[in-house]
């Protein structure tokens, strides 16, 4: 699969997502479309987001309850798109969204890879685990990133790397089938082993194995994690859009 594929790929996938059109993307001016759960979505959420925004860099597409639109038509008039995301437009989008009950939740960074393989070769012992050997490390903290909370059928985690030190695991990188063709990568390395490149190795060899079985890697993280950005650029994986959401606010969350 090369490069134009792979971003032709991503673009329709969040096209199904943010209910518009993957040329959507590459437009000047911004795009604001109604939440629709797509039957092709990743499943991350069970109900549409009261909204959700994404930019690959040029306009913003913006999926959001239609009591919103028209300020949101106001918000966004003048702005480019990839502005939008910034901390001081983002205070404005959080307080009319207090109105609604919701407030601004994650904003992920995320990342395609280079599409020829990274041919990784290691000194560190290795073991592969397929999906029914991850069982035994749901509910683990030190494998939050590298695997779900739990298994989860309508995403599933497909395949895990780790790096042994005797029979310890240093470092589990994971992969979840969040669709058929795109697997996105999560990586954990315990603290007494970072700095030693754990990391950059292991997402390495998983993400060329995830091309070999015919799906896509992907890679997400926060606009502060710059270690897991070094990762995934040490790991032959290129920024390419960023997307934010919005939750809920807690009863009694901002109480004082």
């Amino acid at each position: 699969m090369n490069k134009q594929e792979i971003d032709q790929a991503i673009r329709l996938q969040l096209s199904y997502e943010f209910n518009c059109r993957p040329e959507d993307f590459s437009g000047e001016a911004n795009v604001i479309t109604t939440p629709l759960l797509h039957e092709k979505r990743r499943m991350f959420s069970e109900k549409p987001f009261f909204l959700q925004m994404v930019t690959f860099g040029a306009n913003a597409v913006i999926s959001a309850d239609e009591r919103i639109h028209p300020w949101l038509q106001k918000w966004q008039e003048g702005k480019r798109g990839f502005w939008i995301f910034e901390q001081h437009n983002y205070y404005e989008l959080e307080t009319e969204l207090r109105k609604y009950g919701y407030k601004m939740a994650l904003t992920h960074h995320m990342f395609v890879p280079k599409p020829e393989l990274m041919n990784v070769q290691t000194d560190l012992k290795i073991r592969w685990l397929e999906t029914a050997d991850l069982m035994e490390f749901y509910g683990r903290e030190e494998f939050s990133n590298a695997l779900c909370d739990r298994f989860r059928p309508d995403r599933p985690d497909m395949l895990a790397v780790v790096a042994l030190d005797g029979e310890k695991i240093m470092g589990m990188a994971g992969c979840s089938a969040d669709t058929p063709l795109l697997w996105q990568i999560g990586i954990d390395v315990l603290p007494e082993y970072r700095g030693r490149g754990i990391a950059t190795t292991l997402v390495s060899l998983l993400r060329d194995e995830v091309f070999r079985r015919g799906a896509i890697p992907y890679y997400g993280t926060s606009l502060s994690n710059l270690g897991s950005w070094k990762t995934a650029l040490h790991s032959g994986f290129v920024p390419a859009w960023v997307e934010a959401e919005t939750r809920k606010v807690e009863d009694g969350e901002f109480a004082k």
